[in-house]
This record gives structure tokens, sequence and C-alpha cells, in this order.
């Protein structure tokens, strides 16, 4: 039958990347690395340390999952092969629609681990922190980025992924000024981190009586929720830090105390802020952490000397340096070449999932 000669035929093509990946995974590695964990959490006292026996759990949870899911992957592979074989013998049409099901489910399962497999940068696997500031435009500004935010929060579900919010400042009139916030999964910095940069919308604007076209800009900024036990030094003197009453609908705390913390990195001028917890205390040690995260990954870039190195140059949060483009009027989406940075710029419609420009992010740098 012809749909079964096409079904041998994809899962032929397979065969080589399947290999491939089962290379790169490093099964054997995996696994023994798991076993070593599990004898570690078998030691008498392991549960004394609770920080260290909270990230070994983390980490055995990782492999565990991971496994599961690249076992998952070949035996459904296997299954189809024998699906395969029993069809050609009794050579039953009925079973062509199922076969074509399960080749489908086997597809996206592959494309979602190979995925995972590029993701192999040093700080791909944390957490990412997210942070929205509202650009030129002003209140249609704000409405954009309370936009972001909640397609962000949309895709996180789709994820399974969680999401925390650790400042938020809303708009004079509607929508947001700033938030940060993180998003906590497997890998959440290495989907993420692409997103860095302008935003921008075009679409007719609620806010405008005459119903005219508006052009909006929202910056996008990505960190990795690194470790606490990083090493690097911050002097207490290149530190300014500022407290304030937190925002929010009121509370025992919220509102009533000056809990929230911001903290001005002098040298490079880098600003991080939380409100999230209640005590100042507790806020002051996420924001060091999220300062700590941003230096690192300044560090790590050439000529760490000076700011506007690392950093490239610092864009206006308006025309001409987003990365992306949302047309929305009108409506035929076109791609936008006007920044001049091609591979930049993807065009899309906001409830679309962000996982095509995540995929075509990665294909450009793989």
């Amino acid at each position: 039958m012809v749909e079964l000669d096409q079904f041998k035929s994809i899962l032929s093509s397979y065969v080589e990347p399947l290999a491939e990946m089962r290379d790169s995974l490093d099964i054997p590695g995996r696994e023994h690395r798991l076993e070593e964990l599990e004898r570690k959490i078998e030691e008498p006292g392991f549960w004394d340390d609770a920080e260290n026996s909270q990230h070994v759990m983390k980490e055995l949870k990782s492999l565990k999952d991971g496994l599961e899911t690249i076992h998952s992957l070949y035996g459904a592979y296997e299954d189809l092969e024998v699906l395969l074989e029993m069809a050609y013998e009794e050579e039953d049409a009925s079973m062509i629609p199922e076969i074509e099901k399960d080749i489908q489910k086997f597809e996206d399962a592959y494309e979602k681990l190979r995925i995972q497999t590029l993701l192999s940068g040093e700080y791909d696997k944390y957490n990412a922190i997210v942070t929205l500031h509202a650009g030129a435009g002003g209140t249609e500004s704000c409405d954009w980025a309370s936009m972001l935010y909640r397609m962000y929060n949309r895709w996180a579900e789709q994820k399974g992924f969680g999401i925390q919010v650790l400042d938020y400042l809303p708009g004079d009139i509607t929508g947001i000024k700033n938030v940060t916030f993180e998003v906590s999964g497997e890998n959440a910095y290495g989907y993420l981190k692409s997103e860095k940069g302008v935003h921008r919308l075009v679409r007719i604007s609620p806010f405008n009586a005459a119903g005219k076209r508006q052009t909006s800009f929202a910056s996008c900024d990505v960190v990795p929720d690194i470790e606490d036990d990083i090493d690097i030094e911050i002097a207490d003197d290149d530190l300014k830090i500022d407290t304030y009453r937190a925002s929010g609908a009121g509370g025992q705390h919220v509102n009533k105390t000056s809990s929230a913390i911001r903290i001005t990195h002098l040298p490079t001028g880098i600003v991080v802020q939380c409100q999230n917890e209640r005590s100042q205390h507790h806020n002051k040690e996420k924001a060091m952490q999220m300062l700590k995260a941003k230096l690192t990954l300044l560090k790590e870039q050439e000529q760490a000397d000076k700011v506007s190195d690392i950093r490239g140059e610092v864009k206006e949060i308006g025309f001409g340096n987003q990365i992306r483009s949302y047309v929305m009027q009108p409506y035929t989406l076109v791609k936008d070449h006007r920044t001049g940075e091609e591979s930049g710029n993807v065009t899309a419609v906001l409830d679309g999932a962000l996982d095509p420009f995540i995929n075509a992010y990665l294909k450009q740098t793989n």
C-alpha cells in the first residue's frame, strides 16, 4: 500500500538523526550520574543539609525526567516499526489512521527533544528572570508591555513552567510601565534568552478616538537565575541601595512598610529591584542574586573593562531597534527589514506560539 510505503520512508529518515541524538545525549553518562545521586540520597545525614539536599533532588528529578523522555521517544520509534510490519503482513488498511497519528506524535516528541539538546549553553538549564519595560508610545506602550507579559505567561503555562512576579509598576492609566518576573522550569533561560531586545507592535489604537494606526515599543531583558554560590565579588562601595514601599493592592506588609529594594551597581549602571517578598531582607537577597547574574554575563563578554563594549550600543526603546514586529494593521503580515538585521527580525501575531521564534533562533545558532 502506498500509505505504508510513505510511513516507512518517514521512519527511515529518522535513523541517522536518532543515532546522532543518542550520542549527543550521552545516555550512559546520565544513567551513571543518576545512580550516583541515588546512592548519595541513601547516605546518613544527607537530609541534614537542606540546601544541598534540595539541589541534589532537583538534579535527580531533572535526570529522571530527561531519561524518561529519551526512552519514551526511542520506544515510540520501535513500536512504530513493529506496527508497520504488522500492517504489511496483514495488509490491513484500517491500521493506517492509527499509524499516521502515532507518527505525528513521534515527530512532535522528536522535535521537542531535539530543541532540548541544542540548549547546551552554560546557563541554559537555569530559570530565567525576565524584565519588560514600556518604551516610546506612552499609554500605548504600557498596554503593549502588559500584552507581552500575558503572552509570556501563556507560553510558560503551555510549557508547564512556573511564574513568580518579583517587581511590578503599573502604568498611569493602564498596562504596565515595567515588570520583572521569574520563569522557573528546565531550560527556561535557554528558551527565553533569544527574546532579549525591543518588541514593536503596530495596530489600530483603542486609545485613539480617531482610530488611527499606532506603533508601540517595549523592551525585554532576560538573565539566568544563577545559583547563590556564584563566584563574583561586589564591593559595598559600588552599590547604592534604596528602599521604597511595594506597590500593590495592599495587605499586612504591602504599601505599609518600605520592604521593596532597589540596588544600583554604580560602575556599570545596572539597576535591579525586588518587592515580591514580605521582608526587606529577602527582597535584598533576591535583588543581589539578580545583580550577580547580570554581572556574570557581562564578565563573560569580551573587553569586560568597558560596559559600552560589553553590552554593545545601548539602544533606545523605539523605532528602528526592534528585534521583532507584531503587525496587526495592515492584516497582511510581512517581514520587517528596516532595522538592517534580518536574522533578528521576525513578524508574528501576538497570540501565536512563542516556540516558532525560539526554533528560528536555535536554527540560526546551531
